[in-house]
């Protein structure tokens, strides 16, 4: 009788609250540690190990062949591909080479299924092998017993306060010298001078001499961004090398303060702001190698920016530097000089010997110009005295040809819909253009990458790679061929070669997921829903438990990333695990991504639509989103509503606790950029202008600021960061944290000691408390308590799998 009326109680608070039988049922259930590890079995590094003979980075050879990575379940092989004798063999011999490896570096210790090899060359019939391993190269000789002797390798200094960018997991290397295209020098940094190794002998020679402390060459160590390696690009021929002496001397410093139990080394490094009347320029100059001779380019100091992204190197300070292109003769440097605000870009040629500029034409975007989706796309043609330019003008990512003497625009070259996102291969002697573009096959995912070729006059456009997946392309050497790994979110890869009309030549491999199906792995189902308008269409995934029942009802977590210069859900190749998301879902959630308008791969207006406004960060799209997805499947319960992101994601995460207190029951903000001001200078003078501050104290910042609108919390809200973090300095947390004290809100933070904007090692801690977090505030249970996940294995870290989310901005 007393239980029955105990029921009844319970039964009616929940009619009265809305609640499903499913969600009364999930109120206080206890999560047990197997209920953790049946999650933590769908973790990156548990599932992607699973997925074996995919082509990973695959390298073609000056002879035509090209080697890769093949996954398998025995670790992995360095496979070599011969497409003319339609042959795949090993590389080498996995074992000698591992004892020759073992020999020739005492201590460090190697094992054939998991070589951390970066580079391979071959030499004397294949008899030699050029490795590259933990940044150092070896020669090593297979045809006997096996020998491996070191190349010779500059000692780069660092420089005092150096911070090592993020966290880098063992056996990836990171570069600190650039090998010249005759592989016979390397170019490195050495106490803020350019130096030259010879490969085989050893001996070093200084290039230039009045580099000093924060006036240094080649260096890219500006911001978030900063590294050993050297920025420069050599001349064809090996003997001259285009770079800059950065000029940081003005610039203003960013402070952190490592947790030791013992006086603390202030770390500091240069580290401009939104608005700051100084930032970091770089002087142009081409360095005659022999002589040596340093050419200054005779023009004004340039910004320290990229046609497409916040740094002058663009991908991470990898080195590369595609805003600059040789002559094939070495003779002139073509190259683009951004301004400040990337809104203008102009096209120069130099005189390599004398440092005349001239320059040919420029083009001026009202919001913000890219030269690409994914990679820079303009190139010099200085034999056909022609310039292939990207510009997004009319609407769409485009190619353009001009004239180089004149400036003059001679034709368009690619139309319609949907962006080129990557120039691969230019045949001028054919003048025909191969590209990757998205968004241009009808009754096809937007985001899914084909391959073309056209004429540069824009006729006898081709599609080279018909079937509906995201194709992943590298082009031979001499243009006559191309590696094809295509793959679909929910279908493993297939890997061919085909020649210039698309044919296959050469079937490669195919994914094998047998392992991981076995485990209950289920794909992730993609979605396509309504944005804020109503009207524009919106795509994304979503993550389901395995044991789904669609007769229950499931709170849902948002999984986002706002951009602008990427989105939530990222490539729609095949992937075994998405960040965390199906190990979450394991616990009894729906988990989404979608990526709402202000992202790229789509048309200029959708990638504008919130520039000068971050503070929107495409949350009115993933509310729009969610309720459109919750029509379409009932099972999703949108009264349990979270969300979740890093970087800037963390700062969409905050954004839209506060700016929608009632749809928004949890969040978890992990190391957000959560006023901008408060952030380097290039991301954001990008995405929202320059500031402009008004005489009553305002600016066209304040709307960002997410501070500013803290008092407005009402549901859980977790703020995490890493107290070394070099790219979103932690105070962008701690503003946030002020302001909702001062509001007396309610909240949680985790602060992680001596970690950078990638968690590193604490990934699997910061992984399991955003678990904890969901489970209690979002199911209403109780987490199994301190559950341990366990860490990768140096196979894993070696394939890049699973290792530290260090999602940039």
């Amino acid at each position: 009788m007393f239980a029955g009326k105990r029921m009844l109680k319970v039964s009616t608070v929940a009619a009265m609250l809305g609640l499903s039988g499913w969600a009364v049922a999930q109120q206080g259930r206890q999560y047990t540690a197997a209920d953790y590890a049946q999650a933590e079995k769908f973790m990156q590094y548990n599932v992607n190990p699973l997925v074996y003979h995919g082509v990973d980075a695959p390298t073609w050879l000056a002879d035509g062949r090209f080697w890769y990575r093949d996954n398998g379940p025995d670790g992995v092989v360095y496979t070599l591909v011969d497409p003319a004798k339609k042959t795949k063999v090993p590389a080498f011999d996995h074992a000698k080479l591992t004892a020759a490896l073992t020999a020739a570096v005492p201590g460090r210790g190697f094992k054939a299924a998991a070589l951390p090899i970066s580079d391979l060359a071959f030499e004397h019939g294949d008899r030699t092998v050029m490795v590259t391993v933990d940044g150092a190269t070896l020669r090593c000789d297979l045809s006997g017993t096996g020998t491996c002797s070191p190349v010779p390798v500059p000692k780069a200094a660092r420089k005092p306060g150096h911070i090592q960018a993020g966290v880098r997991a063992p056996g990836r290397p990171h570069p600190t010298s650039i090998l010249s295209p005759d592989r016979k020098k390397q170019a490195f940094i050495r106490d803020n001078n350019l130096w030259v190794v010879d490969v085989e002998t050893g001996a070093e020679k200084q290039l230039t001499t009045d580099g000093v402390k924060d006036y240094g060459y080649a260096t890219d160590n500006a911001g978030w961004s900063h590294s050993d390696a050297a920025v420069l690009l050599w001349s064809p021929d090996s003997k001259k090398i285009a770079t800059f002496q950065q000029d940081q001397r003005k610039v203003r410093e960013m402070y952190l303060v490592p947790v030791v139990n013992t006086h603390p080394d202030l770390q500091a490094w240069k580290y401009p702001l939104v608005g700051d009347p100084n930032v970091t320029m770089i002087e142009r100059v081409v360095i005659d190698v022999e002589k040596p001779k340093v050419v200054r380019l005779k023009m004004p100091p340039d910004q320290h920016r990229s046609t497409i992204c916040d740094d002058v190197a663009c991908h991470g300070g990898d080195t590369t530097w595609d805003d600059v292109q040789w002559s094939e003769d070495g003779t002139h440097l073509g190259f683009v000089s951004t301004s400040r605000d990337h809104k203008q870009e102009w096209m120069r040629i130099a005189d390599a010997v004398t440092g005349e500029v001239r320059e040919v034409m420029g083009e001026t975007a009202a919001k913000f110009f890219e030269s690409g989706n994914d990679r820079v796309n303009w190139k010099y043609l200085p034999k056909s005295n022609e310039l292939l330019w990207f510009s997004e003008r009319d609407g769409w990512g485009q190619m353009y040809l001009y004239d180089l003497t004149t400036g003059a625009l001679k034709n368009q070259i690619t139309h319609g819909e949907g962006n080129v996102t990557q120039v691969l291969h230019v045949d001028e002697k054919a003048r025909t253009l191969y590209f990757l573009a998205v968004g241009k096959e009808p009754d096809c995912d937007p985001y899914f990458s084909h391959f073309y070729s056209v004429k540069f006059d824009g006729s006898d456009l081709k599609l080279l790679t018909p079937e509906k997946a995201a194709h992943a392309i590298t082009v031979s050497n001499d243009g006559r061929s191309f590696i094809d790994v295509y793959s679909t979110p929910t279908q493993p890869q297939t890997a061919v070669v085909r020649d210039t009309t698309g044919k296959v030549v050469m079937d490669v491999a195919k994914e094998d997921i047998t392992k991981l199906q076995a485990t209950g792995w289920v794909p992730l189902t993609p979605i396509k829903v309504k944005a804020r308008d109503g009207k524009t269409d919106l795509y994304g995934f979503m993550f389901k438990p395995t044991n789904f029942d669609a007769s229950k009802k499931y709170p849902i977590v948002n999984n986002v990333y706002p951009g602008p210069q990427t989105g939530s859900c990222g490539k729609r190749d095949f992937m075994a695990a998405h960040k965390d998301n199906q190990a979450l879902a394991e616990l009894g959630f729906i988990v989404v991504c979608i990526d709402g308008m202000g992202t790229p791969w789509r048309s200029k207006a959708f990638h504008e639509a919130y520039y000068a406004d971050l503070g929107d960060n495409t949350i009115p799209d993933q509310v729009s989103g969610m309720k459109d997805l919750a029509a379409q499947y009932p099972f999703i319960d949108l009264d349990r509503a979270g969300m979740y992101g890093h970087s800037g994601g963390g700062n969409a995460t905050a954004a839209a606790m506060f700016h929608y207190p009632d749809f928004f029951k949890v969040g978890i903000a992990e190391s957000g950029n959560h006023d901008n001001r408060d952030y380097e200078d290039d991301w954001a003078e990008k995405w929202a202008g320059l500031l402009v501050k008004n005489p009553d104290g305002t600016s066209n910042y304040d709307s960002q600021a997410n501070q500013k609108d803290a008092a407005k919390l009402k549901g859980h809200l977790l703020l995490a960061h890493g107290t070394m973090d070099d790219n979103v300095p932690m105070n962008n947390t701690l503003i946030v944290v002020d302001a909702l004290i001062k509001a007396n809100k309610d909240f949680d933070l985790l602060l992680i000691p001596n970690v950078a904007h990638g968690y590193g090692p604490a990934t699997p801690y910061m992984t399991r408390r955003r678990w904890d977090y969901f489970v209690r505030n979002l199911a209403g249970g109780t987490p199994p308590p301190q559950y341990e996940m366990k860490p990768y294995n140096e196979t894993q870290e070696v394939q890049g799998i699973g290792g530290p989310d260090d999602t940039e901005q």
